[in-house]
């Protein structure tokens, strides 16, 4: 029993202590900051989320065969019980070496979608390239912590570089 409340004590504590890796780099010429929570890996594809004191960026890199993007490629995110998707078109140069970003801007307050990306686990991302050849990234419940985690993290940290 006391063996269980002491448990039971120290619980809160332990959750305080999951600290955010964020990796912090500086620009040698602008001297501006730039967040980052390095890849997770997923099936196909991986994905890091970066921000500076402008935008905060969801940037996919997809593996194998040749895949090219445009700004008429589309992103459907599809989220755990429920039945609603979110459209996102590719905010990033037209390419064929298979990145793919979502872009937002960082400001003050978070976009709504931005917020539904980093508090609502995501089962499946669905791209679209410019080919209509299409992808699909389906998550485990590990990939959809971690992404919550983190996007969570830069989110709040991303907040602070705001001029």
């Amino acid at each position: 029993m006391k063996l269980f409340l002491l448990f039971l004590v120290a619980f809160p504590f332990c959750l305080n202590a999951q600290d955010c890796k964020i990796k912090k780099t500086t620009d040698p010429y602008t001297k501006e900051i730039r967040l980052s929570t390095g890849f997770i890996t997923m099936a196909g594809t991986s994905l890091a989320i970066e921000a500076d004191a402008k935008e905060i960026d969801f940037s996919f890199t997809m593996d194998g065969k040749e895949k090219c993007f445009n700004d008429a490629s589309t992103a459907v995110v599809n989220y755990e019980g429920t039945k609603q998707k979110a459209n996102f078109k590719n905010a990033g140069s037209i390419n064929c070496d298979g990145f793919f970003h979502i872009i937002f801007r960082n400001g003050a307050a978070t976009p709504t979608l931005l917020q539904r990306l980093s508090t609502q686990k995501i089962v499946s991302i669905q791209f679209t390239d410019t080919n209509k050849a299409q992808t699909l990234v389906t998550l485990t419940p590990e990939q959809q912590a971690a992404i919550m985690s983190k996007a969570d993290c830069l989110i709040k940290e991303a907040k602070t570089l705001v001029k």
